[in-house]
Formats: structure tokens, C-alpha cells, sequence
């Protein structure tokens, strides 16, 4: 099944700052108005001062995709994209982007799984404090070497294991079409204390700091 774009929404500009990639021009009012709910799962959503466990502010967070084309499927309940009338709750945000495009890690944090044997297909979950991001669809596999599992990607020259630290906007994996899906595209989750967030949310917060951070030109 060809995978359709999301029309409504305006695509981002991406700002590097260091070795950390910005957001800039997004616009999720039709994502924001979600109301989306799952039993026993309560979509949060972020406050006004957004926060790290550590308390800082999102300046340090990265965009999670490199090549960014377009948002294929909100967060919240949806159509399947496999088709019929049934309704299924959309654990995170689909961002398409050429296959093989580089995926980079949003906050500095610890690998806690690497998984290739899910609808998710080869997957990086990454622990920041209280928050835990999962990156679906990826290329590569999981492979074990004394005792302990990672990912590798080596036609991307990635490896990338459990129990590692990676910083805010390194590479940790590649665009794929590994699991379920429908074209090559990331999905990407986010929990904050064990509950899902609407990945939206997070990305119109970091660029509405962005935007603040600015100097004043006068």
C-alpha cells in the first residue's frame, strides 16, 4: 500500500546547532487537537516549561530524522493503514524520510532495548530520566556478542548496544521498512513516567523555546 502524507500539516525547517539538529516552522494545530485516548494509557500532555529529570529546557533535544520529507500518521486512534473500517490506537508519530535516511537520538540517554522481532521491526528504545524513546522500522538486525545484544547497521557503519550512552543527536540508526509498515518512514514514541506522550506536543514545545531563545532585533 502506497503511503499517503498528511497535506495539512507545514514541514519544518532544520536548524543545526552544534551537533544537534533544531526545529524551525513547525505547525501542529491540527495534531494538537487530538483528544486521543487508549484504556488504561493516558497520553500526557507537556506544560508550558517543559522539562528533562534534569530540569533543563528542550535546547538540548534533537530533531529525530535526517531528510525529513513529511508526517505520514499522527499520534492518537486512526484508520489502519492496511485498510477496513477498524480503529487502532497510534502509539507514536510516522515521519517519512528517504529510505536509508540517517535516525538521530533526540536526548542524551541509555540504551535500555534493542529489538528486532516486533511489528515495531529493528528498534532502539533509549531511557533520558524519566523519559523513554523508541525509535520503529529501522534497517539493520540484532545481533549478541558475549552475552549482550545490539544493532547493527553495517551497511550504515552503526552499532549501537544496550546498556550504551548516546548523546543528543548522534546517529543511532537508518531509515527502513523493517516490521509493519507501509513505506519507509521512523516511527517514533516517546513515554514520560511509563505514559505515552503525543511526540507532537514535544516537538511544537522545543520549537517554541527555539523561537524564544532568539535575539530580539531591534
Amino acid at each position: 500500500m502506497k503511503q499517503k502524507f498528511v497535506q495539512h500539516l507545514h514541514l519544518p525547517k532544520l536548524n543545526w546547532l552544534g551537533n544537534t539538529l533544531l526545529v524551525a516552522g513547525l505547525s501542529f494545530s491540527s495534531l494538537m487537537v487530538l483528544g486521543a485516548k487508549e484504556s488504561r494509557v493516558g497520553a500526557l500532555e507537556t506544560t508550558s516549561q517543559p522539562t528533562i529529570s534534569t530540569g533543563s529546557t528542550w535546547q538540548g533535544a534533537s530533531f529525530p530524522v535526517e531528510n525529513f520529507q513529511g508526517y505520514t500518521s499522527p499520534f492518537g486512534y486512526r484508520s489502519s493503514p492496511y485498510g477496513g473500517e477498524a480503529q487502532e490506537f497510534h502509539r507514536g508519530l510516522d515521519m517519512a524520510a528517504p529510505e536509508g535516511s540517517y535516525v538521530r537520538n533526540w536526548w542524551a540517554g541509555t540504551v535500555v532495548e534493542v529489538s528486532d522481532d516486533s511489528a515495531c521491526g529493528t528498534s532502539v528504545v533509549i531511557q533520558s530520566g524519566n523519559w523513554e524513546h523508541i525509535y520503529c522500522h529501522m534497517q539493520g538486525h540484532i545481533e549478541t556478542a558475549d552475552g549482550k545484544k545490539y544493532m547493527s547497521d553495517r551497511a550504515g557503519g552503526l552499532q549501537i548496544w544496550e546498556g550504551q550512552t548516546i548523546p543528543a543527536g548522534s546517529r543511532i540508526g537508518r531509515v527502513g521498512m523493517t516490521g509493519r509498515t507501509t513505506g519507509p518512514h521512523l516511527h517514533w514514541g516517546l513515554k514520560y513516567n511509563g505514559q505515552l506522550v503525543n511526540p507532537a506536543l514535544v516537538l511544537r514545545a522545543m520549537y517554541a523555546e527555539q523561537i524564544a531563545s532568539r535575539p530580539t532585533v531591534r
